[in-house]
């Protein structure tokens, strides 16, 4: 798994063949298929892998002794960046799987999108933290996280850590400051109309 992830994420999925990765991994063809019945469940366990490494990662960053729900946020951000600049990072394996398994159907396609689902509820969820707002207004502030995040990752592979990636969390940053300011003008308004 680990040569395959590396060959995967590297080179690309399709690029990669499966003798390539057996004859690197050390191990016959053979020995391969008969732990995976097909390139492709091949790549879905991949995928699975990359996935519970991320998991575990923000939900380290995520985790309650990280602070408030905004500095869990920002963490989240942070990892991000940690991981954009490791000099390993060349964009989104999950963006990339699912450039090259456009098949919704695709168990590949499928792993994929549950991980972005699970990083969109990683945000629903801090945010339901967050004393004051609305529903609403908490439900469009994680989409609008999930999709600074897509972004980040989109960026990096063309653009470089350094490109507009690196503004990842000073973004972050700006649209929790002005969700707080839209919410506090809200409630002076409100009392102001009581007055």
């Amino acid at each position: 798994m680990a040569v395959a992830g590396s060959m995967f994420y590297a080179d690309g999925i399709r690029a990669t063949g499966i003798d390539v990765v057996a004859a690197r991994a050390g191990v016959a063809p053979t020995t391969l298929y008969r732990l995976f019945a097909s390139k492709d469940d091949l790549v879905a366990a991949y995928v699975e892998r990359c996935s519970e490494r991320y998991k575990a990662l923000l939900a380290a960053a995520a985790a309650p002794g990280a602070g408030s729900p905004r500095d869990r946020i920002l963490a989240v951000f942070d990892a991000f960046t940690a991981e954009i600049r490791s000099g390993s990072c060349r964009g989104c394996p999950f963006l990339m799987a699912l450039a090259e398994y456009p098949d919704p159907q695709s168990p590949v396609h499928l792993a994929a999108v549950a991980h972005k689902a699970w990083l969109r509820a990683l945000f629903h969820e801090l945010l339901r933290e967050v004393p004051g707002a609305t529903p609403q207004a908490r439900s469009a502030l994680a989409d609008q996280l999930a999709l600074l995040a897509e972004g980040i990752y989109a960026s990096v592979q063309a653009l470089g850590p350094e490109g507009p990636a690196a503004q990842g969390r000073a973004l972050a940053q700006a649209i929790l400051d002005r969700a707080g300011q839209t919410e506090q003008n809200g409630k002076a308004a409100d009392r102001s109309r009581t007055l």
